[in-house]
């Protein structure tokens, strides 16, 4: 029951700050103009910076188990590539296909899978700090791929796929600047650490600290209301086959065979807080001013994460029952 009212807890809140923005719009409070600017802001300032800050306030990367890292590695890889034979194969508009890809392999791990993390495991546990350290290769990784996934089905003049245009905005992209900006402070504040240096951000800035960490906060509630502006009932029926695809592999088949494989390796009760956190959370709530900002189905990006952030309400109840049941948590 416990776990049960913490899925509730951590999923009903975000349900209700997309229902708020899509009540906000359905009322004119505010239009069209807002919703495209606060998804620029939510894109290039505040999404960035919360990734940051996630990164740079893990407390250890002591014992990393880097078999773990690497299967967590190779799994979202096999993801990648799974997911793009699927959108090769069933879905014919290129606009669409990139958004059902990173879908399929992107959760919301900075923002429902951290904190679902903590909560499986308790405050102060080993895999808390597993889950932490997870954080530091996943986002980039998702990142970058998101990138790929968006631009992938993107034709040049000659009908070929850019790649220099894709590795332009893999570069640039602001999101991935975030967290390698945040990877770069941590190692600094790492080596200084074993210089006998007693310097960081957090204790010797707290000003700038204070700065980031309010900034931070903006981007999840700002990202959830222009997603239910953005958001409209009438493009469920012209999407449903998409919707009902992207929603699939996200939170059904990729949980399934990702939590089996993690089981068969050999992963246990230390690991499997921050796996269920990874694989059996709904798609990512950036993937909607990504999809915008790179000229994709923005529409079909939003339908996605609310759709995802619905039946992983009841997924990830059933996920965490399982692996109670067994053991694994």
């Amino acid at each position: 029951m416990e776990n049960l009212i913490f899925t509730i807890n951590a999923v009903l809140p975000i349900i209700l700050i997309i229902a708020l923005g899509y009540f906000l719009r359905r009322i004119n409070f505010f239009d069209e103009k807002f919703l495209s600017v606060a998804n620029k802001l939510c894109y290039k300032v505040c999404l960035p910076t919360l990734l940051f800050f996630n990164v740079y306030n893990i407390d250890s990367l002591a014992g990393i188990n880097w078999k773990f890292i690497l299967f967590i590695v190779l799994t979202i890889l096999g993801l990648f590539i799974f997911g793009f034979i699927i959108v090769k194969v069933f879905v014919s508009n290129d606009k669409q296909k990139g958004v059902i890809l990173q879908c399929s392999f992107r959760s919301n791990y900075a923002i429902i899978g951290i904190p679902l993390a903590i909560a499986l495991a308790g405050e102060g546990s080993l895999a808390v700090g597993v889950a932490s350290i997870v954080s530091a290769i996943s986002i980039p990784l998702f990142n970058i791929l998101a990138v790929i996934s968006l631009s992938i089905f993107e034709k040049g003049e000659e009908g070929k796929i850019d790649i220099k245009n894709t590795l332009v905005k893999i570069v640039k992209n602001p999101l991935i600047l975030g967290v390698f900006t945040g990877v770069i402070v941590l190692g600094i504040r790492y080596l200084l650490g074993s210089l006998n240096i007693d310097f960081s951000i957090k204790n010797d800035l707290s000003f700038l600290y204070k700065t980031i960490q309010d900034v931070s906060r903006i981007a999840t509630p700002l990202a959830l209301i222009v997603l239910g502006g953005q958001f409209t009932f009438s493009a469920v029926k012209d999407l449903r086959f998409q919707i009902i695809l992207g929603t699939s592999l996200r939170v059904l088949i990729t949980p399934i065979v990702c939590l089996s494989l993690a089981y068969l390796v050999g992963f246990r009760s230390v690991e499997f807080p921050a796996l269920i956190a990874l694989f059996g959370t709904p798609t990512a709530v950036s993937s909607v001013p990504m999809a915008a900002e790179m000229n994709q189905d923005d529409k079909l990006a939003g339908q996605l994460v609310v759709w995802t952030t619905i039946i992983s309400a009841f997924t990830l109840f059933t996920i965490i029952m399982i692996c109670k049941s067994i053991g694994l948590l």
